[in-house]
């Protein structure tokens, strides 16, 4: 049985503005190292919420988050930034790359910022990431001469430069057209089975869900299917 990397014990959520309305109840699950887990639900049930408390950003919370084995409650920000540049690599809808970088710039940006290699090594480092998603011959290219697809594999190849314990996905997908975005799961998929790279994915894309490995279905702030 393989580790677990994340988990949460009985999340619970709720806005006060200027009512309290709960937004997560009683949020329990678990990911193991290695699996492709996607979180599927309609707009407004708590997916992104859910997501940027995984994530660190969102400390206002009752219930126990633990990534790593750690537990996140009390600790102080910049222990959290740590744990998020170490631990967490992020992908978003959108790509968020700089254009006045070249890609393998791009992707060496959070190896830099993490600071725990020689510019050299997080260099070879980036290669090598972008060499395993098939992007070897557009290194030295800017962001802007890539196709969407492109751009978002660019984005996972920057996700992984810190070799995180796992990445996070915000609608990876829901920018892409079909061709693009089956791409974009492929190469997910190819992580987790090949490179045992766990992954957790907020998508609005039934048979990007129906592909993973697992589906922790949310409705009203509350998981009904996993």
């Amino acid at each position: 049985m393989e580790a677990i990397v994340l988990e949460t014990r009985n999340i619970n959520k709720s806005f006060h503005d200027p009512v309290t309305i709960p937004v997560l109840k009683d949020i329990t699950f678990q990911v193991r190292k290695g699996e492709f887990v996607s979180v599927i639900g309609k707009s407004g049930c708590g997916k992104s919420t859910l997501l940027y408390i995984l994530s660190t950003m969102d400390t206002d919370y009752e219930g126990d988050l633990l990534i790593d084995g750690e537990l996140m409650r009390d600790r102080k920000e910049s222990q959290l930034a740590r744990v998020r540049n170490e631990k967490i690599g992020f992908v978003f809808q959108f790509h968020y790359l700089l254009n006045e970088f070249s890609v393998l710039r791009n992707v060496m940006l959070p190896g830099l910022k993490l600071n725990q290699y020689s510019e050299q090594e997080i260099e070879h480092r980036a290669f090598e990431k972008l060499k395993i998603l098939g992007l070897q011959d557009e290194v030295m290219k800017k962001p802007n001469q890539l196709s969407g697809g492109q751009k978002q594999r660019v984005a996972i190849a920057r996700a992984l430069i810190n070799d995180p314990l796992i990445i996070m996905g915000d609608e990876p997908t829901g920018n892409l057209d079909k061709k693009n975005a089956n791409i974009v799961f492929d190469t997910f998929k190819e992580l987790a089975h090949e490179f045992k790279q766990t992954l957790l994915i907020v998508t609005h894309d039934q048979e990007f869900a129906e592909n993973t490995d697992r589906i922790i279905e949310m409705q009203d702030g509350r998981i009904i299917r996993m």
